[in-house]
């Protein structure tokens, strides 16, 4: 009798948690898509400093990561198996998929599933592989003309930026938004939604030159460095000291944030989905109750706007900033580099280079 040939795949997996080096490249087998489940040929995955590097350093024990993991919280590549009770989906398709999705089996479109969920990479086999199956509604169609590397980081970060700015901070055409972080990648993000979709006016807020050069680049109406200028009183001037309508912040940094604050104007919105310079700041509370400022904090997105973000993209109305691409067995220097906080945009890791 013939045993069941097993077919077998590269990734990349964490056995133990510690320095980059603990990032094991090597064969496991090919994951086998369940019912309602679909397969991905992975051409992209990004890095990020907390959900990849700072799971791997052992930081992020809260978020309950069962080891030996294959991380990675999303992909995008070509769907090359689909499970029993998938229908729409298709072999050849172009797919992208992150975040909190199902565990268990559930229904091709997720319908009427009360099981746990989590997210790819955490709490299920990530996008660190040349293939990962996930399940079909967790799944969103690329359209044309929107590459995988591109494709993978909009799917991490525009629809984060997309409900802040969106959404939760309701800003409208021609009002003034204030994007902190400017040279980071929801910053980046930020800026160009602001910019490009909504149509506000865009102050662009980093610690050094180049970063603040790069917010203008991508659409900026105005650029402060807050390392040598004072954040409030540029503010002021570029508003004729009515402040701003929103504050966008995912940083928390202690000695700029409360500046910025007294930056908000009548009626503004600080908005955030972050806090990675944080997470203790002083707010002013007069100025608070004064100006009628409304706090929201919000992470994750609507499932909704992905298709939205994706066209955005694709219409380069959004073009998120990607610094390297880096082959899956380049990982370890891929975590490397984020943590020597190199670079200004998103390291992809692509499956399919050599």
């Amino acid at each position: 009798m013939n045993a069941t040939k097993i077919e077998r795949m590269k990734a990349t997996v964490i056995h133990e948690f510690g320095p980059p080096d603990v990032l094991r490249y090597e064969d496991v087998p090919d994951p086998v898509p369940r019912a309602g489940e679909i397969r991905i040929r992975v051409h992209a995955a990004t890095v990020n400093r907390v959900l990849d590097v700072s799971l791997r350093a052992g930081k992020e024990s809260a978020r309950g990561a069962a080891l030996p993991l294959i991380p990675g919280v999303d992909c995008a590549g070509i769907v090359d198996a689909v499970g029993p009770q998938v229908s729409r989906w298709r072999v050849g398709d172009h797919v992208a998929a992150a975040g909190i999705m199902p565990l268990d089996v559930c229904a091709e479109d997720g319908g009427g599933y009360n099981g746990p969920r989590g997210m790819m990479g955490i709490k299920r086999p990530g996008g660190f592989a040349e293939k990962v199956a996930v399940p079909a509604c967790a799944a969103v169609a690329l359209p044309e003309h929107l590459d995988f590397h591109r494709a993978a980081v909009v799917l991490r970060h525009v629809p984060t930026a997309w409900n802040l700015l969106v959404h939760v901070a309701d800003l409208k055409f021609d009002e003034t938004v204030l994007i902190m972080g400017a040279g980071g990648n929801l910053g980046t993000i930020g800026i160009q939604i602001a910019k490009n979709v909504i149509g506000a006016r865009v102050i662009a807020a980093a610690g050094s030159d180049a970063r603040v050069a790069l917010g203008k680049k991508l659409g900026a109406d105005h650029g402060i460095n807050y390392a040598s200028e004072n954040i409030l009183n540029e503010i002021m001037k570029i508003t004729d000291g009515k402040g701003v309508d929103v504050l966008y912040d995912n940083i928390a940094n202690p000695t700029v944030l409360p500046l910025a604050f007294r930056g908000i104007g009548m009626n503004g919105r600080l908005v955030t989905a972050g806090a990675h310079a944080g997470p203790n700041v002083a707010i002013d509370f007069s100025h608070l109750y004064h100006k009628r400022i409304t706090i929201k904090g919000m992470p994750g997105y609507t499932p909704a706007d992905l298709p939205h973000c994706l066209a955005a993209a694709a219409q380069g109305k959004v073009v998120p900033q990607i610094e390297r691409v880096l082959p899956l067995s380049a990982a370890a220097e891929a975590h490397r580099l984020v943590e020597a906080h190199e670079g200004q945009g998103k390291i992809v890791l692509d499956p399919t280079l050599g």
